[in-house]
């Protein structure tokens, strides 16, 4: 897992083939205006989703891991707190695998826990079982999920 600011994205880039493009649409998309919902990049290797609205209270967390993609999630308004656990601490998934929606549910609590002010992102991998949006605020994010390669 990272946490960082996108000032310092160029740090990332080196991880994945895929994270140079991503970085650009966050530095060069007009994020605070752009349409709701998935929005292509590389096609299926490399898309968007633009999210605004309230999250959930914590005691409502469930955390996730995805296998086929992993996840830079940016914050464009607002903060998101966020939980994170190493997926092999997790006990067996209470919402097993799902291929088409690429998410199985822990009945774990995180770790930890952490706010992700607007002009930060965070990147979990697919061993990084995390809680997102566990916040009453109101938080405009993108999510960019890039093919495990």
């Amino acid at each position: 897992m990272v946490l960082d600011k996108l000032a310092n994205a160029s740090r990332y880039t080196c991880l994945h083939p895929l994270f140079e493009q991503a970085f650009r649409f966050l530095q060069e998309t007009d994020l605070k205006t752009v349409a709701l919902g998935q929005h292509p990049i590389v096609g299926k290797e490399l898309f968007a989703i633009i999210s605004d609205g309230p999250g959930i209270p914590e005691k409502s967390a469930k955390l996730e891991v995805h296998r086929k993609y992993i996840d830079i999630q940016y914050i464009i308004s607002g903060t998101d707190h966020m939980g994170w656990k190493d997926m092999a601490q997790c006990e067996a998934p209470n919402d097993p695998y799902q291929e088409e929606r690429d998410a199985a549910f822990f009945p774990d609590k995180p770790a930890f826990w952490f706010d992700v002010p607007a002009g930060s992102f965070t990147i979990f991998y697919p061993d990084d079982a995390h809680a997102a949006m566990i916040t009453e605020e109101n938080v405009r994010k993108v999510v960019l999920k890039i093919a495990v390669q």
